[in-house]
């Protein structure tokens, strides 16, 4: 089993910046990749940003040159930086794990808010 815990969440202005965290424990050695999706209301859940254990990324489009997402592997840890933040990344965001045999692991979220 793989826990995941997010962290970071909060109300910024637009124009702002978050750095969410996401704490990795368990059977860490089984998770390929890692990633972060987000949920509006009324809305499916989406990619945000993935990051593999080689350290390759992909963003979804509407993040791209604004998120950055990272990883610590000493503190088990994956990050999402994100700048010049805009009402509509209003969203829970989920941190996710990838393991072997197509098994996923969910975070319970944290959400942030962004004013205009």
């Amino acid at each position: 089993q793989v826990q995941l815990v997010e962290s970071g969440g909060g109300l910024v202005q637009a124009g702002g910046s978050l750095r969410l965290s996401c704490a990795a424990s368990g059977n860490i050695f089984s998770i390929n990749s890692m990633g972060w999706y987000c949920q509006a209301p009324g809305k499916q859940r989406e990619l945000v940003a993935t990051i593999t254990n080689g350290g390759s990324t992909n963003y979804a489009d509407s993040v791209k040159g604004r998120f950055t997402i990272s990883r610590e592997n000493a503190k088990n840890t994956v990050y999402l930086q994100m700048n010049s933040l805009k009402p509509e990344d209003t969203a829970v965001y989920y941190c996710r794990g990838q393991g072997r045999y197509g098994i996923v692991y969910w975070g319970k979220g944290t959400l942030v808010t962004v004013s205009s």
